[in-house]
């Protein structure tokens, strides 16, 4: 073999394999992005009388529906906030999203869009099947929420709340909602959740008992996350597409 073919030769290996560690690092960190607690913050992309209320607030979870939380009294609190992550929706080929429902236990509900009346609602796996439970992704820049692989996710005033919907028939929910209801575009925005202080106690004489209930909570919130998998249904065996992640 001439010599300049061994070089090409070996060139071609390592391009090859400098390639499929990128491709592994690139799979890694899209995996990591997309198992981690979000929060679901709310952006509006045209102004309006009420884009004060709106802008940056954050979605919760209230009853067995989405709302922005637009309370302004600090010691009053409404709904449980979003906190949750991407998961393959059991026999499917495509991503739901799940959210806790409350801290303690944290139990997690899948998150869907309802049949009949395009609102927002989380429920158990029983609740969500019948429904639309996804596809659920986010953009690839911004990492906005989509649904279907689109935006169409609105604000509608009902009362003194403001419920998340999504514009199925791309009218603007003209046949869902009373004419002369407020129904606003929104975007909504997964942001990094808060990073809490550690509980943990950093004492000698102390950190043995830390130890032992780290190990304690560790168990508990093992049996907790076997239990939520039983819940929802995760199933572990789908290859799901998902943008990628610099």
């Amino acid at each position: 073999m001439s010599q300049p073919l061994i070089f090409l030769v070996a060139f071609s290996a390592v391009v090859g394999t400098s390639e499929a560690i990128r491709q592994i690092q690139t799979d890694s960190k899209r995996k990591e992005h997309r198992s981690r607690k979000n929060n679901l913050i709310v952006r509006c992309p045209k102004s309006s009388q009420y884009s004060h209320l709106l802008e940056g607030r954050r979605v919760v979870l209230s009853g067995d529906k989405l709302y922005i939380d637009t309370g302004t009294d600090h010691g009053q609190i409404f709904g449980h906030p979003f906190a949750g992550y991407f998961l393959p929706y059991p026999d499917s080929k495509y991503s739901g999203l799940v959210s806790t429902i409350c801290d303690e236990p944290p139990i997690m509900n899948w998150i869907y869009i309802d049949r009949n009346t395009y609102e927002l609602k989380f429920g158990t796996r029983p609740s969500a099947q019948p429904n639309w439970p996804g596809p659920f992704d986010c953009s690839r820049q911004d990492r906005r929420l989509t649904f279907a692989g689109w935006e169409g996710f609105l604000a509608v005033k009902e009362g003194d709340f403001w419920a998340l919907y999504f514009d199925i028939d791309e009218d603007n929910l003209k046949s869902k909602v009373k004419s002369g209801t407020v129904v606003l575009d929104i975007e909504l925005l997964r942001v990094e959740m808060r990073v809490r202080p550690s509980k943990e106690k950093s004492s000698d004489g102390e950190s043995g008992d830390a130890e032992s209930k780290q190990e304690e909570s560790g168990s508990s919130e093992d049996q907790c996350e076997k239990n939520n998998e039983e819940n929802i249904g995760v199933s572990e065996d789908i290859d799901l597409e998902s943008p990628e992640v610099d």
